[in-house]
């Protein structure tokens, strides 16, 4: 059980990364844990927040394209808390803090892609902002590159934040 009034983030979970051509690492499955981790928020009313990540122009995720849209099977409800960002760092440049606060939230339960961008900018900002945060072990996800599997990846920065940043939880055992 988490202490403290407690929220959702979720990040950047748009149509654009799930495209066949370039799908996310283990994609499907990050989806369907973030549903789970929507099931458990709505049972006891946690807030819930999405951060769409604002792409160049010409770009996938450029705002407005369909890509952009947030993924369909995770989709937020009215009363969800949308916000859009330019930055990796959910909290740069937004109103992420502001709308935190004004619930009191002290703890961020936080899922989506892509590791070593959006999720570790954000982590280590909340965790710098004096948050609790809880990083889902299971709920992140990016893409391999020349230099590393996507598997390495999601291990290397569980390693590093889960170290620092954020206590490390797979979502079937999150409670909020």
């Amino acid at each position: 059980m988490i202490k403290g009034y407690a929220a959702l983030l979720i990040i950047d979970v748009q149509v654009g990364s799930f495209k066949e051509e370039r799908m996310l690492y283990k994609g499907i499955e990050l989806l369907k844990n973030i549903q789970l981790l929507i099931h458990k928020a709505r049972t006891v009313q946690a807030p819930i927040f999405y951060m769409k990540f604002n792409g160049k122009t010409g770009s996938l995720l450029e705002h407005g394209n369909p890509e952009w849209a947030i993924h369909e099977s995770v989709a937020p409800l009215s009363e969800d808390i949308v916000l859009e960002k330019n930055h990796p760092d959910s909290f740069h440049e937004t109103s992420l803090q502001q709308e935190l606060n004004k619930r009191d939230i002290e703890h961020i339960v936080i899922t989506g892609v892509q590791s070593e961008i959006c999720i570790d900018a954000t982590c280590r900002r909340a965790y710098s902002l004096g948050y609790d945060v809880t990083l889902v072990e299971d709920g992140h996800s990016t893409y391999d590159t020349t230099l590393l599997s996507a598997s390495q990846i999601i291990k290397h920065h569980n390693d590093i934040i889960g170290e620092w940043f954020a206590d490390l939880k797979k979502a079937q055992i999150i409670e909020f």
